[in-house]
């Protein structure tokens, strides 16, 4: 099929009817017109649509090895550098479609995929593994371009680094049971976003120090096997207006809970299972981690790009340019987004190819990043509210632009250089971004994107490479 569009994947999703559960009830109906998800899939659409814009199709495809067909850039397993920069504007492409709101674009997990897939030969010849699985996969999902979710936490029943389940039914996801088909899943994984939204899950390990082997796997499965079920969070959409609620209306992506309740994984989907040492292994030593952490940097330079914007609209729209401390809050935004952009250049410069012979970013410059950005964004957005002060909050809806008040609304809410429909138009954009609980949810997003950033922080210092540092230190001192 190649490089589908908006309405294939639509289509194909309605299709589906996976079990999705939302307040308490089971969705019937078509999926893509229900007023919580209808605005993110309208969206993911618009996405696909672009690798048909014949403007950019040569930079958002590329020919299939296996078919000839166009399939999506972002499943390219880069071997020069130009295929580096082909991915990367690929991924710009898509990020300022969504202004790098949307976390989960389908780029990042196609990025995911291809990461692992290029180190399969790291599984052959280990016990249940099967490396021919996941390279079968990846073309399958290539060649179709299938849309893709994934869960990997674990539910937070005990946080403490000495917990080990121990109940009669499971609570964390575990294998249950081997039959001549496959292996049977029974319990939950937290935080699929856009679960029930995708074609497949995508499962693996990932952050926890104590494994029982019996939690250690990875596989894919279509979104709609049966005992799959997706329980979704309260929705942040504040309603379907652009006016009033410009991001939250398009981009809110939803998170869920994923329940195996007996899931049969046929044995051509099971990638590996049952094996700790395997689980830690692949996920630290394959491309995971390069391809991902680069693909999420590319949108997150966008989305810096996109606070910068809002931040200076502000600015001149209520005249407040001449301040110095505003000076100050927009410097810190400019640091931060060539900061980013500086570390994106490091990781493709000192690309380095790997064993198999695919390049990789350089992971140091990608985890420097993950951590800034993790520690930033949340100022970035507190900027944001300090530049809008209380006109943040003093925001009338679009219908009352229709109404009798219109003429006082137009009076008191005028601005320096909009009128006041216009002027309430971009706060609220500032408000949607900082204060909603949709803007709120994406600050703890980035927050938490890669995980607790304290453990980021022990892992970065313990990967750092400092003995050289410390021995030209030791001579200076004549200490042996």
């Amino acid at each position: 099929m190649g490089a589908i569009n908006g309405e294939n994947y639509i289509n194909r999703l309605n299709a589906l009817n996976n079990e999705i559960w939302l307040d308490g009830e089971k969705l019937e109906g078509l999926i893509s017109e229900h007023p919580v998800f209808k605005g993110l899939i309208h969206t993911k659409a618009s996405l696909y649509d672009l690798q048909h814009n014949p403007k950019i199709k040569d930079e958002m495809t590329f020919v299939s090895p296996l078919t000839g067909e166009r399939v999506g850039l972002s499943y390219l397993m880069p071997k020069t550098k130009e295929d580096l920069i082909k991915r990367r504007k690929m991924m710009e492409h898509w990020a300022r479609h969504t202004h790098g709101i949307l976390g989960r674009s389908p780029d990042y997990l196609n990025s995911v995929l291809m990461g692992f897939t290029s180190s399969a030969a790291m599984l052959e010849g280990q016990e249940k593994c099967y490396p021919e699985n996941l390279l079968a996969f990846f073309e399958i999902v290539r060649e179709n371009d299938l849309s893709l979710t994934h869960t990997f936490i674990t539910p937070q029943v005990n946080r403490s680094q000495s917990y080990i389940e121990n109940t009669n039914e499971p609570i964390s996801a575990r294998v249950i049971a081997e039959t001549e088909e496959g292996i049977i899943i029974k319990g939950a994984r937290l935080l699929a976003t856009q679960g029930g939204l995708t074609d497949e899950v995508f499962v693996f390990n990932v952050g926890k120090l104590v494994f029982g082997e019996d939690e250690t796997f990875s596989f894919a499965v279509p979104s709609n096997t049966e005992g799959l079920k997706f329980i979704c969070r309260d929705s942040f959409i504040g309603g379907e207006s652009a006016f009033d609620h410009p991001l939250s209306s398009k981009y809110e992506e939803m998170d869920s809970i994923v329940v195996f309740d007996n899931v049969l994984v046929p044995w051509e989907r099971v990638f590996f299972y049952n094996n700790v040492e395997v689980a830690e292994k692949f996920l630290m030593q394959s491309g995971f981690h390069h391809f991902a952490k680069s693909q999420v940097l590319i949108r997150q330079i966008v989305k810096t790009e996109f606070i910068l914007g809002i931040a200076e609209l502000l600015i001149n729209t209520i005249k407040v340019y001449e301040y110095q401390h505003i000076h100050e809050k927009m410097t810190e935004i400019i640091v931060g987004l060539e900061t980013m952009k500086a570390l994106l250049e490091k990781s493709e410069n000192d690309a380095a190819l790997d064993e198999y012979g695919y390049l990789r970013p350089a992971i140091l410059p990608l985890k420097v990043a993950g951590y800034t950005f993790s520690k930033i964004y949340a100022r970035l957005t507190e900027i944001i509210q300090l530049i809008g002060a209380s006109g943040i909050i003093t925001l009338p809806t679009e219908k009352a632009f229709h109404s009798a008040i219109r003429s006082d609304l137009d009076q008191y809410l005028q601005a320096a250089t909009k009128p006041a429909k216009e002027r309430v138009k971009i706060f609220r954009l500032a408000w949607d971004l900082t204060m909603s609980s949709f803007g709120t949810r994406q600050t703890q997003y980035e927050r938490f994107f890669f995980g607790d950033p304290v453990r980021l922080t022990s892992e970065l210092y313990f990967n750092y490479p400092k003995k050289e540092y410390v021995e030209a230190v030791c001579t200076f001192i004549n200490l042996k």
